[in-house]
């Protein structure tokens, strides 16, 4: 199920060390729900139409310059038309002072009004790259997310196949651990999914037989990571006799997380296999692929060139 989420106004406040000129009465409640923030310069003026009131709004020096000009009535008709709409709060960039008629008219609707020195393009572009990962949506899978040669590869399987025991080998082997047995995973933008784990089970690992460890506290902190972009999906299977599996990896196969195509293999584990080599080569081949080098294909095409040698020499 994915998460919907949303962020508090006194978290962003908090966060950005913002200024509070007014403080609505729900301050405390108020969320964003939207990553867009929007300067409100056209319903200034007076055009209302495709207005976002779910948007943070924020006042620049263009707004507060063509403010200046307006007449008492006209700053009162407009920014009690303004506030009616009841979006989450009132941003003033630049240390701009804010006209008198303004926050009066935020005090009759109750809407909070917040004051920044930053300019005004620079805390927009930070708001919204800040709301777009804290609304990014999100999932929860089974699973353990490893970085292996900067690769995060995320392991999939059942209860008992071995995933948690092959993280332990792979830190042993100095790579790092994200996540074990659950992982939160974050959109955070059209091709990019990324891992960690809850708060928590945070650099812990559960083996059975033995217990609870701490992965930071026994490997050192540079054996844990906080979170890691996931870039290869590895399926742990039990290795059944009269299955076929992939054994050229020509045919490229993939995962759908969050509407992100992630590249998958899947790894039959059977007495005698080591998984953490075998996540090793699949890392730094994963790697290369990205790079645009396909060794399945390069042999493919060297097996043609081959057959075809062979059958014009014995058609001479």
């Amino acid at each position: 199920m994915i998460a919907m989420n949303s962020v508090l106004l006194s978290t962003l406040v908090k966060d950005f060390g913002l200024g509070v000129i007014f403080a609505s009465s729900d301050y405390e409640k108020v969320r964003l729900t939207v990553e867009d923030v929007t300067r409100p310069g056209l319903q200034i003026s007076g055009y209302f139409d495709h207005f976002e009131p779910m948007r943070l709004q924020v006042l620049g020096n263009a707004e507060a310059s063509y403010i200046k000009r307006m007449d008492a009535d006209e700053k009162a008709a407009t920014f009690d038309r303004l506030f009616g709409y009841k979006f989450p709060a009132l941003l003033v960039a630049r240390g701009i002072t804010l006209d008198p008629i303004c926050l009066q008219m935020a005090q009759k609707h109750n809407v909070t009004v917040l004051s920044t020195g930053e300019a005004t393009s620079t805390i927009i572009s930070d708001i919204i790259a800040y709301l777009r990962e804290a609304l990014a949506p999100q999932i929860t899978r089974h699973g353990v997310l490893v970085e292996v040669y900067g690769e995060g590869i995320l392991l999939l399987g059942d209860s008992g196949i071995g995933k948690s025991e092959t993280a332990v080998e792979l830190l042993k082997r100095g790579h790092r651990l994200i996540a074990d047995d659950a992982v939160e995973l974050k959109k955070i933008s059209d091709t990019s999914i990324v891992g960690s784990a809850p708060a928590l089970i945070q650099n812990y690992v559960e083996l059975r037989g033995i217990g609870i460890v701490n992965v930071a506290k026994l490997f050192g902190m540079g054996a844990v990571k906080a979170e890691n972009e996931i870039n290869l999906v590895v399926k742990i299977v039990p290795w059944e006799k009269n299955q076929t599996y992939d054994r050229i990896g020509l045919e490229e196969q993939y995962e759908d997380i969050l509407g992100v195509r992630i590249p998958v293999h899947t790894i039959p584990v059977s007495p005698g296999r080591n998984l953490a080599v075998i996540l090793e080569v699949a890392a730094m081949n994963n790697r290369q692929r990205k790079m645009g080098y396909n060794p399945a294909l390069e042999f493919t095409e060297n097996a043609d060139r081959h057959a075809q040698q062979k059958k014009e020499e014995l058609a001479k």
